[in-house]
């Protein structure tokens, strides 16, 4: 059985996948270049914490829409 929030759940799903694939993507890159290993890291670390903040997002939006509360603003 469908639970009736799970449609409004699809987009945030799908959009932090692309943005995980794309970090993830960035990650490989910079580990790929010829450049010193310590430079590798520092830039590499930045996508894979921006991936990390995006997960976080997604569970708190995630407990927003199973809580209800989808419309913030409404409550201003």
């Amino acid at each position: 059985m469908e639970d009736k929030h799970s449609g409004k759940m699809i987009a945030p799903i799908i959009i932090t996948s692309i943005m995980i694939l794309y970090y993830a993507g960035f990650f490989v890159a910079c580990m790929l270049l010829p450049m010193p290993v310590v430079l590798k890291l520092l830039l590499g670390l930045l996508p894979i914490l921006l991936a990390g903040v995006c997960i976080f997002v997604l569970v708190e939006r995630i407990g927003e829409i199973r809580s209800g509360e989808e419309d913030d603003l409404s409550q201003y």
